[in-house]
């Protein structure tokens, strides 16, 4: 028997997860999304699609089961996210970076790890990425695709802090530090306009729907 669940409803479209025969998947449908978004909605899946083709076979990463029209289907990765899961074992945040460098070798930039559901801590416990929608595939990784995959790893390292402090080396350390130039200017003048419009207008947070989006946006 087929059933659907309604994880999530935005002015960017619905997500939807749904279950087939071979098991369950996610569904994101952009048909609903507000009628002056959708042109940004459909951008941003088509993003996401790019990108997971991409990552295809890489492991601990969406799958693309099917795309097209305002539709884009992909696997279901059983995990919490990382606020949940609240990982201590060292372990995960070693494969964690393991999987961030092969996502950096294939020429995908995630440049949304900052928030604590895309990442998911496995039944084995190992790391997961999921929600695309902002990666950026560059298959020759030029200076700017450098600058996106360092600040990958700061916020990975920024999520490293929280949970295992003690944990992080003095190249770590010294990472943190030293934010990028695009980064120190997004914080300046992009992120307050971001968080304004999100927050204060739209009613959005980092975790708005953790608790479904970790079993999977």
């Amino acid at each position: 028997m087929n059933e659907s669940r309604l994880l999530k409803k935005d002015l960017f479209g619905e997500v939807w997860r749904e279950s087939t025969p071979t098991g369950p998947v996610i569904r994101r449908d952009t048909q609903s999304a507000r009628w002056w978004l959708r042109w940004l909605a459909n951008a941003l899946m088509r993003r996401e699609a790019t990108a997971l083709l991409a990552l295809e076979g890489l492991g601990n990463v969406p799958e693309i089961v099917a795309v097209g029209g305002n539709e884009l289907t992909r696997s279901f990765i059983d995990g919490v996210p990382l606020h949940i899961g609240k990982p201590t074992d060292e372990r995960y945040f070693v494969s964690a970076a393991r999987l961030l460098r092969r996502l950096h070798q294939r020429g995908v930039a995630h440049n949304d790890l900052a928030k604590e559901p895309n990442l998911l801590v496995t039944g084995d416990g190992s790391a997961a990425f999921i929600d695309f929608q902002l990666a950026w595939h560059a298959p020759r990784r030029g200076r700017l695709f450098r600058i996106a995959a360092r600040e990958d790893i700061r916020h990975l390292l920024k999520h490293k802090r929280n949970y295992r402090p003690d944990a992080l080396t003095q190249r770590e350390l010294r990472i943190l530090a030293t934010p990028s130039a695009l980064s120190r200017a997004y914080m300046a003048s992009v992120k307050p306009v971001y968080l304004f419009i999100t927050r204060q207008l739209l009613g959005w947070s980092d975790r708005e729907g953790a608790s479904d989006r970790g079993r999977q946006d």
